[in-house]
């Protein structure tokens, strides 16, 4: 008797075939994606001016991805509210890895208790790669201003109608502004908050005695007081800095308890890759081990980090929980 042999139908050999290889695509998408990242340009956005602080890691980080990723990452400075006009912006961006944030501590911790309404949510619309630089603010003068001292700042404040003095931030909720509130409430002076829309503008109205104090980032403030056209008197940290190590905290000036700095990291929007975020993550933290980041960061009285994207979101927890109460009861408020 002939025998005869069941043949599997071709659709069905191709459906499974088409099947097998699907799931192997799968599988293997996310390491394809982190080989083939980056492959064009990708857009660095700062949410702050040119010139400040937080610019200037941004420019100096840029370069160096831009030599580690074999693509050019360019500054694209949206600046206002605070940081959350970029923010916001970034958040609602592709999750593909080609929009990367410079956000600060005071945008993620310090912004969502100043403000009413808030355009996202920085914890949660937001994902860490790693936290970059950190640094410390000092309290700067106008020459013109008639105190060489944090006390005789605070007298001068006292002996005055109250709101007559001023004092400028980079914006409502940034680290400069809630150095401020610190003071205030800390040795209970009134003084009038004038905010602008990055350290870079407050600086120029500052050297033109349009307004008489501020408590700035110290990378954009040092080339001013260097040049003795701003007057330094104490800076923000738990102890001194070594880019200024001849003024005194502002503890160690007469005001117990206070403590304010403020740190930089990079962000991209939830929901992007994670073979991306930890290839962003590698090279950036590679970046910051560059001899020309390091010199160029510590020179201007940056402390570089580099960390990894759990430890950054460490932080992030930590700095709502510092600032959030601080925020509270100082009434500080923006819309």
């Amino acid at each position: 008797m002939a025998s005869f042999k069941l043949r599997p139908s071709f659709s069905w050999v191709s459906t499974l075939a088409l099947c097998v290889g699907m799931a192997s695509a799968l599988l293997s998408a996310p390491a394809a994606l982190a080989q083939a990242f980056p492959n064009k340009a990708i857009r660095l956005v700062c949410p702050f001016p040119p010139g400040g602080a937080v610019d200037i890691a941004s420019r100096a980080i840029a370069l160096e991805l831009s030599k580690n990723l074999g693509q050019p990452v360019t500054v694209d400075n949206k600046p206002g509210a605070g940081g959350n006009i970029g923010g916001a912006e970034v958040a609602r961006s592709n999750p593909d890895g080609y929009t990367i944030f410079m956000t600060t501590s005071g945008i993620q911790a310090i912004n969502p208790a100043l403000y009413a309404k808030m355009p996202f949510d920085p914890n949660k619309d937001l994902i860490p790669v790693t936290a970059l630089v950190s640094l410390n603010n000092v309290l700067v003068l106008h020459p013109s201003i008639k105190a060489n001292s944090v006390s005789e700042v605070i007298a001068l404040a006292k002996s005055q109608p109250p709101g007559a003095m001023n004092y400028a931030s980079s914006g409502s909720g940034t680290s400069i502004h809630m150095s401020g509130e610190m003071f205030k409430s800390l040795t209970n002076v009134n003084i009038t908050h004038i905010p602008y829309k990055g350290s870079a503008p407050a600086v120029t109205d500052l050297l033109g005695g349009q307004v008489m104090m501020m408590f700035d980032n110290i990378p954009s403030a040092i080339p001013h007081i260097k040049s003795g056209k701003l007057k330094a008197l104490a800076t923000t940290g738990s102890k001194r800095d070594p880019l200024l190590p001849d003024l005194p905290t502002m503890a160690e000036a007469g005001v117990a308890g206070y403590e304010s700095g403020v740190w930089f990291g990079l962000a991209v929007p939830a929901n992007t890759p994670r073979d991306v975020v930890m290839k962003l993550n590698a090279e950036t933290v590679k970046g910051t081990k560059s001899p020309e980041f390091v010199k160029r960061m510590t020179e201007l009285g940056y402390i570089i980090m580099g960390s990894s994207p759990e430890t950054m979101a460490e932080m992030n927890k930590a700095e709502v929980q510092r600032w959030g109460p601080i925020v509270r009861a100082s009434g500080a408020k923006a819309d």
